[in-house]
């Protein structure tokens, strides 16, 4: 029976537990101890427990999100319940901040906040050395990128026979202060060493890994490295090369867009963040970006290459309006992106969203995922209304099935007016 279990609930079974990964191949001389559980959202919490239970672990680690806190706030009470004796350590964004007033965090041995591989291994030794720590929330720091073992060997034959999205990471880190976003903590970019990143990726090809999805926040912040990147998988390139980046959309330099057209249509996704079109929005919320230069770069994409661009706005941020938040909707579908991920904004645990309330009016709810119920500029009512017009834009315009639809709607006016009148009409009729 393992010593140590590392274990959570993905939101869908494609995800696979990258952080768990990186924890696990850096057990060092306890890696042979320790297995890897995963489940997915619609388990039942005593499943789960009897699972675990029945592995007799010393150790259980939890990975902790905003959209699987509330199920193992549940399993971490039955599994307390049932076997006091084992020892839970709680990691992950959810518990990283604010922590002390969560029952899953009262109800834990240890918590270890932010990132974790030194000091989860550290922790479980002296737990099974018998020495356990008097300090319930323990500081992961940040560990230097190049002693930390690469985590990419513990993607099993089942994650990869089944699908499972092959998580990778270039660099950790985020240089922006964007106050809605977790990674505005982060106080600057570490990269790993690109030659023995490349050679891990060289591992997975060979293992028929062909769909790679980079979690690095900025991939193009550096070009020099964004180019050796997508040179070297462009060299490798085999029917069913899946690369998706998230971008600075300001940031496109002439030195890479040959190398973007290089590409055949659909192997590359990019993610570009814009949140809002608003100037004043955007500096008060510390996102800094230069919207002409936005706009070349997404055209340049849609007219001149077969990248498929997700492009993300956010709702409610503070002091935008319903009229505010449709302009800079219809601007970014005239850019001619292939997506747009209309958000809600959460109010993240720790971000400096938080501090930004009365001025603004912002009223958020107190349970997962934490959604802007109200600002000073968007009423309750509107935000239901806006929330209905993403849910019916994924399932008719992103979703890529109902083209005609899309075109036949969006064709009688201004995109964003038009779409909302039928998503009104629509939630009438269901």
């Amino acid at each position: 029976m393992p010593s140590i279990v590392l274990a959570t609930v993905n939101a869908k079974f494609q995800h696979a537990a990258f952080g768990l990964r990186y924890l696990l191949s850096n057990l060092r001389e306890l890696r042979e101890h320790a297995v890897l559980k995963e489940w997915s959202l619609g388990i039942r919490a005593r499943d789960v427990v009897e699972e675990l239970l029945a592995l007799e672990p010393t150790i259980v680690g939890f990975s902790v999100y905003i959209w699987n806190s509330e199920i193992l706030t549940e399993i971490v009470t039955l599994l307390k319940k049932l076997r006091p004796s084992i020892i839970v350590v709680l990691g992950g964004p959810e518990v990283s901040y604010e922590w002390e007033e969560q029952t899953i965090f009262q109800r834990a041995d240890y918590l270890v906040r932010g990132e974790g591989e030194v000091a989860f291994l550290e922790l479980c030794r002296k737990i099974l050395a018998g020495d356990p720590p008097p300090l319930k929330a323990i500081p992961g720091g940040l560990p230097l990128l190049g002693e930390l073992v690469w985590p990419y060997q513990e993607y099993n034959d089942f994650d990869l026979e089944h699908g499972r999205v092959v998580y990778v990471e270039a660099s950790r880190g985020c240089p922006f202060q964007c106050a809605f976003c977790l990674s505005s903590l982060d106080k600057s970019v570490r990269a790993f060493e690109l030659e023995p990143f490349l050679e891990q990726m060289e591992a997975l090809l060979k293992r028929g890994v062909k769909r790679f999805k980079f979690v690095d926040r900025t991939f193009n912040l550096k070009a020099s490295v964004s180019e050796r990147i997508m040179s070297f998988f462009l060299e490798r390139y085999e029917t069913g090369m899946f690369l998706h980046f998230e971008m600075i959309p300001d940031r496109l330099p002439e030195s890479l867009r040959p190398l973007i057209r290089s590409f055949p249509p659909g192997v590359l996704q990019f993610e570009v963040g814009i949140q809002s079109f608003d100037p004043q929005v955007c500096d008060r919320i510390g996102r800094r970006q230069k919207f002409s230069a936005i706009e070349d770069n997404l055209r340049f994409l849609d007219q001149e290459t077969g990248v498929h661009v997700h492009a993300d706005l956010i709702a409610g941020l503070p002091g935008e309006d319903l009229e505010s938040f449709g302009r800079g909707f219809d601007r970014l579908y005239g850019y001619g992106v292939a997506e747009i991920q209309v958000g809600i904004l959460k109010r993240l645990r720790g971000t400096p969203i938080t501090t930004i309330g009365e001025e603004w009016g912002m009223i958020y709810s107190e349970t997962p995922p934490y959604e802007v119920l109200r600002t000073a500029h968007l009423s309750f009512f509107e935000l239901q209304r806006l929330q209905r017009f993403a849910r019916y834009w994924d399932l008719v315009s992103n979703s890529g099935r109902y083209p005609r639809l899309t075109e036949a709607l969006l064709s009688r006016g201004a995109p964003f007016e038009t779409f909302l009148q039928f998503s009104d009409w629509l939630f009438e009729q269901v």
